[in-house]
């Protein structure tokens, strides 16, 4: 049957609405998303990365890109430990680039202080695209001006490295670096990058979806917690607090939230006072807006509450949303359905109490119940503690 131009645009604007367009650049899919994947790069600007010299790093058409200045790297703001990470790379032929793992964030020796992922043609460089410099070359040749796409898992010691969905390198490191930052380089010659994603690894249940086993409840409060019949933990009425008993200092947190109600107002503390109520770092919930979703309500999701706003509310009452919280010394970031809306340091003075300084010590995570509007439910939480760096600091 032929279709007219009129009722083909329509067919696509409802494949489109269902969820069966093809994915845009930069974006996470719903099976990306419940699988714990977020975005490093937003398609629009370098939020959540820092460079550490004068080039031109520059974002246009949903890519970073770089051709001159001083030689450095573009690193995330945020430590990462174990993962999965995806990029999109394209040189033309004569660059030297690359992607950093684990990286302080100015490198001295590729060989001991990170693990550089190469991007450069074998005229260039003895370690090609694909290879660990100063540690191990990949298999084969991948010399091409295209887009490829580098796949790495990185757990503990163990790299693997596959281009293009083909692996090309098995890499054991006997004296694992714990901890870096994920740095794009600039050394010689353009280099573009576009779909860089990240999915946290290591991380363990910390709610197992039939009693609160693990977790203790603040007494004497209003809020009422209870598992549903669906396995989910919620909370009604407040105020309240639902402490996780086991102390963690720096860490990835994801979990889904619900919000089953206009605007309600919930939390995550975090390096919370163990036993105490509400004395911590707060990872706002509050899905409000001014009608403009970059002016949050109180905030906003994803939010350090009164300490720094969400820079975009992307999630909505009465749907489940997903959030990624990683904290690593003074520096912290909220990811909401895949999207960085945060991105804090805290340089504040010292302090036992978040509330008044910074703290730095391990501390519990507890769901807050605020009001008595509170009617919030949580699933699929998940809890890995970040591992030191090692003999090296992050600095």
């Amino acid at each position: 049957m032929i279709r007219s131009a009129c009722s083909y645009a329509a067919l696509v604007l409802v494949l489109t609405a269902a969820g069966f367009a093809a994915d845009a650049p930069n974006t996470l899919t719903p099976e990306e998303l419940n699988d714990g994947w977020i975005l490093l790069f937003d398609g629009e600007t370098t939020f959540g990365w820092k460079a550490n010299s004068d080039a031109n790093w520059k974002v246009a058409d949903a890519t970073i890109s770089v051709d001159s200045g001083t030689k450095g790297l573009l690193n995330t703001t945020s430590p990462f430990a174990d993962y999965v990470l995806k990029v999109d790379f394209r040189a033309p032929k004569g660059t030297n680039s690359g992607v950093f793992l684990r990286t302080p964030l100015e490198p001295k020796d590729p060989a001991t202080d990170c693990y550089e992922l190469n991007i450069a043609d074998e005229s260039v460089s003895p370690f090609p695209t694909g290879s660990f410099v100063g540690r191990q070359k990949a298999t084969g040749t991948h010399d091409t001006t295209e887009w490829r796409t580098f796949t790495v898992k990185a757990e503990g010691g163990h790299f693997t490295v596959a281009i293009d969905g083909k692996q090309v390198l098995d890499y054991e490191d006997p004296q694992p670096l714990g901890r870096g930052y994920i740095g794009l380089q600039f050394n010689q010659g353009k280099v573009e990058f576009r779909n860089v994603k990240l999915k946290p690894l290591s991380l363990e249940p910390i709610f197992n979806g039939r009693d609160l086993t693990g977790w203790k409840e603040y007494p004497g409060k209003a809020s009422k917690f209870s598992v549903t019949p669906e396995g989910w933990l919620n909370v009604k009425n407040g105020n309240g607090q639902l402490e996780f008993e086991q102390p963690v200092a720096d860490f990835v947190l994801q979990t889904e939230v619900f919000s089953n109600g206009v605007f309600l107002n919930s939390g995550i503390f975090f390096r919370n006072i163990p036993g105490d109520f509400w004395q911590g770092y707060e990872s706002q919930i509050q899905n409000g807006h001014f009608g403009d979703r970059t002016k949050p309500i109180d905030f906003g999701t994803g939010a350090f509450y009164r300490r720094q706003k969400a820079r975009k509310v992307v999630s909505d009452d009465f749907k489940w949303f997903h959030k990624t919280l990683v904290v690593a010394g003074d520096h912290m970031a909220t990811w909401v359905n895949g999207y960085q809306v945060s991105d804090w340091t805290d340089d504040r003075e010292p302090n036992e109490n978040a509330r008044n300084g910074k703290r730095l010590e391990a501390g519990t995570i507890a769901i807050q119940g605020h009001d008595p509007k509170t009617d919030l439910s949580f699933r699929n939480i998940k809890l890995g503690a970040m591992p030191p760096r090692g003999s090296e600091a992050v600095d």
